[in-house]
């Protein structure tokens, strides 16, 4: 019978190391690179991967809703800021089966399990017969990630 295959990594009669996690990767690429210089470009480092809770605005390029997007992306990132939100994205769209969207996701690591994500709707502008009042999309939000913050003026009933 023969032995298994040994892996290439592992030295003959010595204990193979376990496999590297991304993070260990990417922190053994940042110690084997040069010394950071904010003018040198090659001293660079590509930000770690999102692990955040993240919004995502999709919209309908066709339809020119890119000012709109802009303009709840600014809101929303204003109101709750890093960490509460690490980022938000813009999704533009222009095919026929996405023509007149407005969505507004949100996405939140679940904690229960480190790879999964758990995505929730919280405005579709279909759905919801128009495009979403600030004041209520940021209520949304607040629920879903930070309960019991104030809104401030947000909050208060109606003028």
């Amino acid at each position: 019978m023969e032995a298994p295959a040994s892996d290439a990594s592992c030295a003959p009669n010595e204990p193979c190391a376990a496999p590297e996690t991304k993070d260990q990767q990417l922190e053994q690429s940042i110690a084997n690179s040069p010394a950071y210089d904010p003018f040198n470009p090659a001293t660079f480092v590509f930000p770690k991967p999102l692990q955040g809770t993240t919004v995502t605005i999709e919209f309908c390029d066709r339809c020119r809703w890119l000012h709109r997007a802009t303009w709840t992306q600014t809101e929303l990132l204003l109101t709750f800021p890093p960490p509460l939100i690490e980022c938000i994205s813009l999704l533009p769209r222009n095919t026929d089966e996405t023509a007149g969207r407005f969505r507004v996701w949100l996405t939140i690591p679940a904690s229960n399990q480190t790879d999964s994500l758990s995505n929730t709707l919280l405005w579709d502008r279909k759905v919801e017969g128009g495009f979403p009042e600030l004041k209520v999309l940021k209520q949304r939000l607040r629920d879903k990630i930070q309960p019991g913050k104030s809104l401030g003026h947000s909050d208060k009933g109606n003028h």
